[in-house]
């Protein structure tokens, strides 16, 4: 009996194992962790759909693996039926000389003269699209690597081949102009990096399929949205005094009440009067499509790099439920137990690094959301109060947003709504969430 590599989620299409939890000879049920993969979104385990005793293991750690892969034989037991919902597919069928009946296109080398184009040598099964879409694209000679998705995750979606080749057909009958000599000049390819080892002991380390899609998020928020961050800072001395008052009644109910948990609702409030910041920015369509729903990503610090688990129906939520899901959702980010369900649906994100110490700091938009809220360590501060000198406690705060959307008039009034809303933040939530 076979085990195989179950459906991975929208827009994934590989992922790394991180461990294997199974040896020839075991006695595995129904259920039973495997082994525990690593996709761009996420570590989830893969599951036995069937019991009995393992007779051989397909896979080691560090495989790269795929829907439909197989996981390990076994004998004896029972087998359980796939859900519906996650079907097991058949490894991909990769294109042949039969697959590609039209003649390579011709381009322009350096030097001047025609060459045929020369189909760069990559796995098809990597490419994050349909099997439909690879079919095609293997029997009329089409280059995937040269379109970019807009699906979930990248995915390569019909409309993007359509666009792809519309494009190509403008460009055939109407070929743009020379580039002139001042600019138009083509992108050069990026430079090697220098041999370091020749300098000095070096270390190389391989990096996760989860830090590079950091990596790639980062870029792509970057370069997509152009940002602008408004500083400014909220006292919190009374809510401090509201969190000292009201932990310890929360911690007998299992909850623990942070910064953060005040930010959340205090943010509801904010995104109710200027929805712009719960929208995203459709620029292809010239569309703004607003939310009228408040998922909320907290960014998260692990050993593995940083998560951003959301939690849903921030807005429909008590103090002491937001409480114990933000201390549950950020122990399972740590501990490498977050699904792809708790990654995904965010509308807003918040990262808070006073914990760490940090004060004022500029957050990258969370695209395609269209704005992000850091905030810093909360410091005591002498300060002037109706004549006397006091102390207070000053939290840094960095709204960073998309301005493509966003002007700064309305980016300044949502920054001074949310410290509004710390600043006198109304104790009968916290009163509320003990009923």
């Amino acid at each position: 009996m076979e085990i195989k590599i179950p459906f991975l989620g929208d827009g994934i299409e590989s992922a790394n194992v991180i461990s294997v939890l199974i040896a020839p000879g075991d006695k595995v049920e129904i259920d039973d962790t495997l082994a525990e993969m690593e996709t761009d979104k996420a570590t989830a385990p893969i599951p036995a759909t069937a019991a009995g005793i393992v007779e051989s293991v397909k896979l080691k750690e560090g495989d790269v693996i795929r829907q439909g892969m197989l996981v390990c034989t076994l004998k004896g037991g029972d087998s359980a039926a796939a859900p519906a919902n996650t079907p097991i597919a058949t490894p991909v069928a990769q294109p042949t000389q039969a697959h590609q009946p039209i003649t390579p296109i011709a381009t322009q080398n350096p030097s001047g003269s025609v060459a045929p184009y020369q189909f760069p040598q990559v796995d098809l099964a990597t490419i994050a699209t349909s099997p439909s879409i690879r079919k095609i694209s293997a029997q009329i000679g089409l280059d995937l690597t040269r379109i970019s998705g807009t699906g979930n995750g990248g995915r390569i979606t019909m409309d993007d081949v359509k666009n792809h080749l519309a494009t190509i057909q403008s460009l055939a009958f109407n070929p743009p102009a020379a580039p002139a000599a001042q600019g138009g000049v083509p992108a050069k390819p990026k430079k090697p990096l220098p041999d370091f080892s020749k300098y000095g002991d070096i270390k190389v380390e391989k990096l996760s399929s989860l830090r590079m899609k950091i990596a790639d998020v980062m870029t792509n928020s970057w370069t997509t949205i152009p940002h602008v961050t408004q500083f400014d800072e909220a006292d919190i001395t009374d809510l401090m005094a509201l969190r000292k008052k009201y932990n310890p009644k929360y911690m007998e109910k299992k909850g623990r009440i942070t910064v953060t948990v005040f930010i959340l609702k205090a943010i509801v409030e904010a995104l109710k009067e200027y929805p712009t910041f719960n929208s995203t920015f459709d620029d292809e369509k010239g569309e703004l499509i607003y939310k009228n729903h408040y998922h909320f990503g907290v960014a998260v610090d692990t050993e593995n790099g940083l998560m951003v688990p959301v939690i849903k129906n921030v807005d429909k939520k008590s103090m002491l439920e937001l409480a114990t899901e933000l201390e549950e959702i950020a122990g399972r980010a740590r501990d490498r137990k977050i699904t792809l369900d708790d990654v995904q649906g965010g509308t807003f994100t918040i990262s808070n690094l006073g914990s760490l110490g940090v004060g004022p700091f500029t957050p990258i938009v969370n695209h395609p959301e269209v704005a992000i809220i850091g905030l810093g360590i909360g410091k005591k501060r002498p300060e002037f109060v109706d004549g006397k000198l006091v102390e207070r406690i000053k939290m840094p705060i960095s709204i960073s947003y998309d301005h493509r959307v966003i002007d700064g008039a309305d980016g300044a009034r949502f920054t001074r709504k949310i410290i509004e809303g710390i600043e006198l933040f109304d104790e009968k939530l916290l009163k509320a969430g003990l009923k």
